[in-house]
């Protein structure tokens, strides 16, 4: 009998040389799939990064709001007939049974009658608006447990609004601070009753 040619070889593959490009296509998938994984964990990473760049960088420019707030806040709702004559900043809530903190308020005016709590975005949204429902509410849980039966009022304070936001923030009963150069303003349209807590 002839002994094939490696002609007829390559033209009737046995096992051998089969399970050889299986073995190196495995290994080529393998190692592609090894690629695909370290690039997406580097874009993760990175995506990680930029996400938090992009956090800090509106963190920053919230504070930077604040910043432009907290100096003309009081005189602004004096203006309006109020008589604070205090204002605090970063006020905490503490859940006396757990001392944990329940409620964060950015900016708390207050005197003997009244009490506003006045958050402070750089660009609220309707979550915001939400959110400062519920903080009120905690606030006033607060109040009731400590004897403190002052009026209390929340607003919104921010740099950007939609007319929207503007709108929903008004429907919920919070004064409406918006900054407007070095200073701010309260919008109060006509038939504007404030919400109580």
């Amino acid at each position: 009998m002839a002994t094939p040619t490696t002609y007829e070889k390559k033209q009737n593959p046995i096992f051998e040389d089969v399970w050889d490009i299986l073995q190196k296509t495995s290994l080529m998938q393998q190692e592609n799939a090894r690629q695909m994984e370290k690039s997406r964990e580097d874009f993760d990473r990175r995506f990680a990064e930029t996400d938090r760049k992009i956090s800090k960088l509106g963190s920053r420019f919230g504070e930077m709001v604040e910043h432009l707030v907290v100096p003309n806040i009081e005189g602004k709702f004096n203006e309006l007939g109020f008589a604070f004559t205090r204002t605090s900043t970063n006020v905490k809530i503490i859940k006396h049974e757990t001392s944990d903190t329940s409620a964060e308020i950015d900016i708390f005016l207050e005197n003997g009658d009244v009490a506003i709590a006045v958050e402070v975005k750089a660009k609220p949204n309707q979550d915001d608006v939400d959110d400062h429902v519920i903080r009120m509410e905690k606030l006033r849980c607060y109040a009731d447990k400590r004897q403190d039966n002052r009026r209390y009022h929340g607003a919104v304070a921010g740099a950007v609004f939609s007319e929207s936001i503007r709108a929903y923030i008004l429907k919920k009963g919070f004064y409406l601070i918006e900054q407007t150069g070095d200073t701010v303003q309260i919008t109060v349209p006509d038939g504007f009753v404030p919400r109580e807590w």
